[in-house]
């Protein structure tokens, strides 16, 4: 009988988070960043079925790159932790520093677990305030860290390289055309140093808007409405009654 090769325990769990790297690189980047009036997430998504941002719940969104199954899984996970501690106890009870709590405790556990392989994610959970300085965004990695993040953020395949362009460009008071521009030029930028034409067509973009009478602050931009924000010159952005501007599902 052969004896089974020993691996150590650092080199297992390098290994797998090896794993999970090389899988969210495969998929395409996303970049979250604040805005005078909120949240703004942007991402390379021609699907308009299979989306990279949904609302969770009233002032909280989720962003994810890598695998659409296991996000997609976490989402929904995500939407019914709000939901149930939203009716048990407080609609303000719901934070996305608990949520974010939740998917670490959750990512931690599969990634540490020797029985399943770990999920290829990334995952950004946001939350509007009611001013700039009570926003909050936190990142979370395939291993189930929490980082917290200002400003803005990238995560997906060429996440560093876009972090390093905006840390450099975004600023405080930005609108929404302005910092969905600089997005489209954060991720318009590939891994050499070239840049890509994207359009409206091949943007998923949606915000957390803190000027939104409703209690739910989540909303897609689609349409007319993105074209008009990536055009040069365009006003600062979002009219609550423009038809092309949806909520969430």
């Amino acid at each position: 009988m052969s004896t089974p090769f020993y691996v150590s325990p650092q080199q297992a769990m390098a290994d797998r988070a090896e794993y999970a790297r090389k899988g969210i690189a495969r998929g395409r980047s996303l970049v979250v960043l604040q805005f005078t009036d909120g949240i703004v997430f942007v991402g390379e998504n021609p699907s308009r079925a299979l989306h990279k941002f949904s609302e969770i719940y009233d002032r909280i969104a989720f962003a994810a790159a890598g695998k659409y199954n296991e996000y997609e899984n976490l989402r929904i996970g995500g939407v019914r932790y709000a939901d149930l501690r939203g009716y048990t106890y407080d609609r303000e009870d719901v934070t996305a520093r608990g949520l974010a709590n939740v998917y670490a405790q959750t990512l931690g556990t599969i990634f540490s677990s020797a029985g399943e392989k770990p999920y290829e994610v990334e995952l950004v959970v946001a939350e509007v305030g009611e001013a700039p300085d009570g926003d909050q965004i936190y990142r979370l990695p395939h291993d189930g860290s929490i980082v917290d993040e200002h400003g803005s953020v990238a995560v997906g395949g060429n996440a560093e390289q876009i972090s390093s362009f905006l840390e450099q460009r975004h600023r405080d008071g930005m609108t929404l055309a302005e910092a969905l521009k600089l997005a489209v030029q954060a991720l318009s930028r590939d891994s050499n140093g070239g840049e890509r034409q994207l359009t409206a067509d091949q943007l998923e973009v949606a915000v957390l808007d803190r000027t939104r009478p409703q209690k739910r602050k989540f909303k897609r931009v689609v349409g007319r409405q993105l074209a008009r924000l990536l055009e040069p010159g365009s006003p600062s952005g979002a009219e609550e009654g423009d038809s092309d501007t949806e909520p969430d599902e």
